[in-house]
Formats: C-alpha cells, structure tokens, sequence
C-alpha cells in the first residue's frame, strides 16, 4: 500500500505543477508538492535524512534544468525566480520526484545501469508529456532532447546511489536470512 500510495501521490503532484504552469498559475505545483513532501517525510523511517536526499534532488535539478535552458534548447512560459536560471515550478519537481527514491523506486537501488536506461528514456519522455500539456515548449527539440537523455542518464544514477546511501539500510540488513545462512561466521 505504502508503495502505491507513493506512486499515486507522485502523480498527483506531477499533474498539478505541470497542468499549473500550463495555466499560468506557477505557484500551484510547488503547494502541492509541499504537501506531499509533507506527507512522505511524515511517513519516512528517517525523516531528516530523507530531507537532505530531496535538498540534494533540488540542487541538482537547479543545475541540470539550468543547463538545458542556457542552452537555448527549451522555452519555459513564466515562474522565473532568477534571470538565467530554471523556473521553481520545473525544480521543486526533482525533490517530487526523490520522494519515490526510496519507496516506489527502491527497486533500483544498486542498478546503476537500469538506472541511467531508465533516466535516459523517462527523463525527456517527462519533458515531452510536458509540454505537450503546454508547460514548456521545445525550441531546438532534437539537441533538447539528447541533453535531456543525457543529463537524466547521468543525474538518475546519481539519485539512485544517494538515496542508497543516505538511506542507510544495507543490502545485509535487508536479507537478514540469506546472509545468516550464507556468511562464513555463521559456518565457523
């Protein structure tokens, strides 16, 4: 359930900054993503380090979504913070989207490979469902769309590996019983 739950909150915090920003109401999203930022850290085993992975998710959102926007390669309509850099609405989805890190997309812990696979095809798809729903707009699509396959399949590994690690709970910890039965102490 709590997986689910996950998902289903995700979503609901995706379709309300992007349909928002298609709006003009660029201040809806990041609400919305608050509360669910909220809810997850109530419900995290470790809320303060959860924290910090969803700090580390908007920083690097700042500089990955910077980045492709310098590039001249997408448009966004409004909810600038700072002249050359990307609008809040876009950022504050990276710590959205690290609220699945651990829960939902837990899965992919130690899958490096998967991970970046997944990044460099879900990342612009993401963008691309965007701006379809008129969020943002491409200017350059195929050079935007290559720095976003890129970028993602860097930055998801990244998050990936993070959240692991800030997350504390080792591979040990998880299988308890596999491991009992298969060290070499538990054979001495």
């Amino acid at each position: 359930m709590k997986l689910f739950t996950n998902f289903i909150a995700f979503q609901i915090g995706w379709f309300a900054t992007v349909l928002g920003a298609a709006k003009g109401i660029y201040w809806f999203g990041p609400i919305v993503m608050l509360a669910v930022v909220a809810f997850h850290l109530r419900q995290a085993r470790r809320p303060g380090v959860e924290a910090r992975l969803l700090l580390f998710a908007l920083a690097l959102g700042l500089v990955v979504d910077s980045l492709v926007l310098a590039g001249g390669w997408i448009r966004y309509p409004g909810g600038a913070w700072l002249p050359g850099l990307a609008p809040y609405w876009i950022i504050t989805m990276w710590a959205l989207f690290a609220t699945t890190l651990n829960v939902s997309m837990r899965w992919m812990h130690r899958r490096y490979v998967v991970a970046a696979l997944f990044g460099g095809v879900g990342g612009p798809l993401s963008y691309l469902a965007g701006a379809k729903l008129g969020a943002m707009s491409f200017v350059a699509m195929t050079p935007a769309i290559a720095a976003l396959a890129i970028a993602w399949s860097v930055a998801m590994p990244l998050l990936v590996f993070v959240a692991a690690r800030l997350d504390g709970v080792s591979e040990k910890a998880r299988l308890p019983y596999i491991h009992k039965q298969w060290s070499l102490d538990s054979h001495v």
